[in-house]
């Protein structure tokens, strides 16, 4: 393990940013971790996945550590499901089209969402239909100061709409080492209730999907909206989708009949961000280097070498805009550093 000074992060975020590290080491196993952790317990830290859900807005002065541990298996299984352990530095959808391959169902809707298993319980990721928390048995976790390792069950780990306890109450605490998940081996439950997918399987004459059909119809779809970070930095979808009492939104939609909406709950609705932030007229919008994507208005955009200063004025000149034409606020999902 080399330490290495003014590093630059510009290839470990997706947005491309160029920003410096004080000092820098990949960690590639569990006892290389608790070794940095011992060897630098003074030093400020900065954790670093896959970079895919974070927008840096300046120099990180502080010793990163980016987990880049390696490996998947099977660890348990019977007649009926598999228990499969992955550990933090894989790439989620690598992960992802390996279950695939290997029949075993529940991550497929979640295909093509960038970054690393170790962040996924984090934010308790989630595409159409579909969430972490369905799937997630545990994780294994370093603790930063006494490199103790703990075990964190699902329902200890309050999962919420792109929340978990790693972003509340243990934040900053734990570095998360490896994550288990219970998949299906047969009677999947193919969840084909969004629209999208529903049409692009049609598109494809497809009346009885596999996992891999619903795999590969997701990716279709995320490739025809949202861009590829390796061709132009992002960080996928922004911001959250805002989640309204109905009372509230009942006033609301007085006023814009319109506006779409999904009923989550007896008491609560989900609006669609981008429809909000495409109706304030930002969709495709550009400022210099930073802008709004023209085919999904939940993604900010670097269109080459714009800071992350820039992008985060763009993000909230959207959220002011939003709030003042529809009364809604919409949060960042992505971490601001």
């Amino acid at each position: 393990m080399e330490i290495q000074s003014n590093f630059s992060l510009k290839n470990y975020n997706t947005f491309g940013i160029e920003a410096k590290a004080k000092q820098f080491v990949a960690v590639h196993s569990v006892d290389e971790l608790k070794t940095i952790l011992t060897t630098n317990k003074n030093e400020k830290k900065f954790i670093l996945g896959g970079g895919s859900n974070m927008l840096l807005t300046k120099d990180i002065e502080a010793l990163v550590i980016h987990i880049d541990l390696k490996g998947k298996k099977i660890i348990r299984e019977d007649d009926d499901f598999v228990w499969v352990e992955s550990q933090a530095g894989e790439t989620w959808h690598d992960f992802v089209l390996w279950t695939i391959d290997n029949n075993f169902g529940g991550l497929e809707n979640m295909s093509l969402i960038p970054g690393n298993v170790g962040t996924t319980p984090v934010q308790n990721i989630g595409a159409y239909g579909t969430e972490i928390k369905d799937t997630f048995v545990s994780c294994e976790a370093m603790n930063i100061e006494t490199q103790e390792i703990k075990t964190f069950l699902n329902n200890e780990c309050n999962f919420g709409y792109r929340e978990s306890i790693f972003k509340n109450e243990v934040k900053d605490q734990y570095i998360i080492t490896s994550v288990i998940y219970k998949l299906t081996k047969h009677n999947h439950k193919i969840n084909t209730s969004y629209g999208d997918i529903t049409a692009e399987l049609a598109k494809n004459n497809i009346a009885a999907p596999t996992l891999k059909d619903v795999s590969n119809a997701v990716i279709a779809i995320r490739q025809s909206k949202l861009p590829d970070p390796k061709e132009l930095g992002n960080s996928g979808s922004f911001f959250k989708n805002p989640i309204l009492l109905k009372s509230d939104f009942e006033k609301i939609h007085e006023k814009f009949p319109e506006m779409k909406y999904y009923e989550v709950s007896e008491t609560e609705v989900k609006v669609p961000a981008g429809w909000l932030i495409e109706q304030a007229g930002f969709k495709g919008k550009r400022f210099g280097d930073a802008g709004v994507h023209k085919n999904q208005a939940l993604v900010l955009v670097n269109y080459g070498n714009a800071t992350g200063q820039e992008i985060l004025a763009v993000s909230k000149a959207v959220q002011k805009t939003v709030f003042e034409t529809f009364g809604i606020h919409i949060e960042a999902e992505v971490n601001v550093i």
